[in-house]
This record gives structure tokens, C-alpha cells and sequence, in this order.
């Protein structure tokens, strides 16, 4: 069995191509093939949900919810406390748009307690509804904004620990107070330029 010593995968957000080289027997081919931006848009939802979960599960509710040694809060900074999944998930969004505009992506919900992470646009109203109605489905659509065509996709932004709907349920700003874990409790909208 012949062994590949390394691979590089190098996916060009821009171009929404992808080159794949290696080294051994093929080294120095490369091959190139189109990238949908829906492949491409549930690729980073992938990743984006994994670290989300993770985050949610092994961090905010172990360390808050079951072994009680820290707190998570809003005002995290002053409270000397654990950022929220949310906000962990705003500032990467940030910090993405200060690096690339090849792609860019939020947290929305029907019952947003922070009202910015209310639908806007009606891709992103009609996509909301859609997972809401369609459990584990992802909504797709193309829309105009600002002159630029994108590729928006929607995602379900699904409660994975008690911490999660605790802290909705519980929450003073809050329009719903039912959640359950497995409940859509949002959705990650994934832009790319077309």
C-alpha cells in the first residue's frame, strides 16, 4: 500500500473553486473542479455548526449548567464570565468580515431576544419560516442586496444542550419561553456573492 505523505486542499472562496495536490505518485498534477456555492455554503454551515456545538456542550454547559464554576453572560466582559454560543458566534462572524467578503454569515430567529437578529430581508423571513416548518431542512435561494446577487442559505439553529434553553426560556427579553432541546430555535444564514 503506497502511502501519500501530505495533501493539500485549498478551496478558493472567491473563484468557488477547488484544487486538490498531493504528494506520491501524482505529485505536482493538481485538479481542478467547480465548487457550488451550495456545496461550498453547507460545507462552512459544517464547520460552523460543529464549533457551535461544541462550544455549547463540552464549554457553556458543562462548565455553567452541570459543574457550576463559571458563569456565561451578555455582559461577559464586565462580569468576568463566559461569552453566550450567540455572541461566540457573532464575533467569529466579525472577525471573518474584517478578513474576506467572499462570504458572510449571522444568526436570525422568529424570536430573537436580541431584536438585530430579526429576519430582514424576505429571503431571510421566508427562509426562517421554512425551517421552522421543515425540520432538518435547509431553505436556498438567490437575492439581490445592494446591486450584488448572493447565494443565501438558511440553516436550522438547533437547541443541543439545556443550557441553550435555559437560557432562551429563562431569558427577561425573551418572546418565547417553550423551547426544547432538538427545537429549531433560529437559523444561520450563509451569504456568498455571486
Amino acid at each position: 500500500m503506497k502511502r501519500v505523505n501530505h495533501k493539500v486542499i485549498a478551496i478558493a472562496l472567491a473563484g468557488a473553486s477547488l484544487t486538490l495536490t498531493g504528494c506520491g505518485e501524482d505529485a505536482g498534477t493538481a485538479v481542478s473542479a467547480g465548487v457550488s456555492p451550495q456545496k461550498m455554503s453547507d460545507a462552512l454551515f459544517a464547520v460552523m455548526e460543529a464549533d457551535r456545538a461544541v462550544y455549547t456542550k463540552k464549554v457553556i454547559n458543562r462548565l455553567v449548567k452541570d459543574e457550576k464554576v463559571i458563569k456565561a453572560s451578555e455582559h461577559w466582559e464586565d462580569n468576568k464570565a463566559l461569552p453566550l454560543p450567540a455572541q461566540m458566534f457573532r464575533m467569529g462572524s466579525e472577525r471573518v468580515a474584517e478578513k474576506t467578503s467572499d462570504f458572510s454569515y449571522s444568526l436570525i430567529s422568529a424570536w430573537p431576544i436580541n431584536k438585530q437578529n430579526a429576519p430582514k430581508t424576505e429571503a431571510e423571513k421566508e427562509g426562517v419560516k421554512y425551517i421552522e416548518e421543515n425540520p432538518g431542512k435547509n431553505f436556498y435561494k438567490e437575492e439581490m442586496l445592494g446591486g450584488i446577487t448572493y447565494f443565501t442559505a438558511i440553516y436550522p439553529d438547533v437547541a443541543v444542550a439545556p443550557a441553550c434553553v435555559s437560557c432562551h426560556n429563562d431569558h427577561k427579553d425573551t418572546p418565547k419561553t417553550d423551547f426544547k432541546i432538538g427545537d429549531t430555535m433560529g437559523g444561520v444564514v450563509i451569504r456568498i456573492p455571486l
